[in-house]
């Protein structure tokens, strides 16, 4: 799990005596092969502006949108996957607006019948767990994109990009049931493992797939009123979830302790300054004019179809990680640490499915320690194609050899970094290396005494009492067995030599 953002003693001190009240809204792309109301392919990122158009999307006169189904499986299934309850039948709606990246001075919506309502999602967060309630969860299309830039002459302009237009969103609406700047990070989060684990989205922020806008209110501790919410936009990033709700917090905090009103607005984050600012008045559900769309049919939804989609959800991820500490008897961290990450969690289910009778907590141990460090390195590796089979063999037979004691940690990690490099599989690696441990008590103990007798005033300053003087001797002997040496026997026999007295000659 990334770590959280520290909170500074000036939030702390405002905390104290504020109450915020945080509602969530996510928008995330869906994972579709072509938009939501026209045939035209998703567009890849980096694609050239307004390559990936037709005239339903550019909101031509006279075009008729169709529904894409695989879109409203997806929201469906998210609703599935939070407990939501979805409605017995929904329909489109049209929520008017004019602005230069919505060609139809609409967007097709939905507004008081959602595909999900009243779900909720467990977040953990330092505080303790927390649950937040989920509104809603509805479907609709996107915007363009603005580009704002340099013109002829010098000139600003503003370019449209109408790639993304009626890209298939899900948006997804909390109830105000966050308390703070983590608490907000940690949903984002837990939300966004959700949908990926669902195959719902793909969910990287840094591509645009995944926006977070937070709703923030203060109101003194111990009162129940509701404060003026501000919508605080343009948070690429988890960490700028954190930063921006924490400084918009204080900057709500100041204004109201210097008796100034906060005004109902939408605010911009902006990252490298570290603050907010204002980009326009707030709207209200009235503003837009909501209105049912004429040229789209209500949908039903069949129970059959929903039971189908519920069929096919995958394990979750707040249970699968209860499974990791309840079944398997991972400790919390490690659960949450393999979970979180999609790469581990395919490692873990792969090398216990390819060596069934392995302990869990040695899996959970190569897979979070070398194995996870080698897959971030490999960048390029998908968490689909990262572990085959012949992998995961590999890695099974790594865990295997060290839990019966015949090959040593450092040699079990020279072995798999070479097997992912190359692909060899790790038992070839092991035999051409001649990588079998020396677990035998003679054999350590030669080593040892020369190791002793090689290092005199390392032995001097571990009878002075430096205790770092042993990891030495140690690290001397496993350099000399070539990381053979069976570390724990070394370590024992190192400690009776030296109770006996050896190791003070020469």
């Amino acid at each position: 799990m990334a770590s959280a953002v520290e909170p500074t003693d000036r939030l702390a001190a405002v905390l104290a005596r504020w109450e915020p009240v945080i509602g969530i809204e996510v928008h995330a792309e869906l994972r579709t092969a072509s938009k939501m109301f026209c045939s035209c392919p998703l567009p890849p990122v980096g694609a050239p502006p307004n390559s990936y158009t037709c005239p339903v999307c550019l909101g031509m006169p006279g075009v008729l949108p169709t529904i894409n189904r695989r879109a409203v499986e997806l929201v469906l299934a998210t609703g599935l996957a939070i407990g939501a309850r979805p409605p017995a039948a929904t329909r489109w709606d049209r929520k008017n607006y004019f602005y230069p990246d919505l060609p139809k001075g609409y967007q097709i919506s939905q507004y008081d019948l959602p595909l999900a309502v009243a779900g909720t999602l467990l977040v953990e967060a330092s505080d303790g767990p927390i649950r937040v309630g989920i509104r809603r969860a509805h479907l609709e299309e996107d915007t363009a994109k603005l580009i704002h830039g340099e013109g002829p002459g010098g000139r600003r302009v503003s370019l449209v990009d109408f790639n993304r237009s009626g890209v298939p969103l899900m948006e997804i609406v909390t109830e105000p049931d966050v308390r703070s700047p983590e608490q907000a990070r940690r949903y984002a989060e837990e939300l966004r493992l959700v949908l990926r684990t669902i195959g719902a989205s793909d969910a990287e922020m840094e591509n645009g797939q995944m926006r977070v806008e937070a709703n923030v209110s203060l109101r003194p501790r111990g009162t129940d009123a509701l404060g003026t919410r501000v919508e605080v936009k343009n948070m690429n990033s988890f960490r700028a979830v954190e930063r921006a709700i924490a400084h918009e917090i204080e900057r709500q905090a100041a204004a109201l302790e210097a008796g100034e009103p906060v005004v109902q607005e939408t605010r911009g984050w902006d990252d490298a300054a570290g603050r907010t600012y204002r980009m326009r008045l707030k709207e209200d559900s009235d503003d837009y004019r909501y209105f049912p769309e004429p040229d789209l049919p209500p949908l039903h939804l069949d129970a059959a179809w929903l039971e189908e989609i519920r069929a096919r959800l995958p394990e979750l991820p707040a249970a699968r990680r209860a499974r990791y500490r309840d079944e398997l008897g991972l400790s919390a961290y490690d659960a949450a640490v393999i979970v979180n990450d999609e790469t581990m969690t395919t490692a873990f289910e792969a090398i216990r499915a390819a060596g069934p009778g392995l302990p869990a907590k040695e899996v959970a141990n190569l897979v979070t320690g070398d194995y996870g460090r080698a897959a971030k390195e490999t960048a390029e590796r998908t968490a689909a194609g990262l572990v085959g089979r012949a992998e995961a063999a590999s890695l099974a037979h790594i865990v295997g050899e060290v839990v019966a004691g015949r090959l040593s940690r450092p040699n079990a990690k020279e072995v798999l970094a070479e097997h992912l490099a190359s692909g060899t599989p790790a038992a070839a690696l092991v035999a051409a290396h001649g990588f079998a441990q020396i677990s035998d008590e003679a054999g350590v103990i030669r080593l040892v005494d020369e190791a002793l007798a090689a290092n005199p005033a390392a032995v001097a300053d571990l009878r002075a009492g430096k205790a770092q003087a042993a990891g030495f001797l140690v690290g001397q002997v496993m350099k000399a067995s070539r990381g053979q040496a069976n570390a724990g026997l070394v370590r024992r026999i190192l400690d009776e030599r030296l109770a006996a007295g050896e190791g003070s000659k020469g």
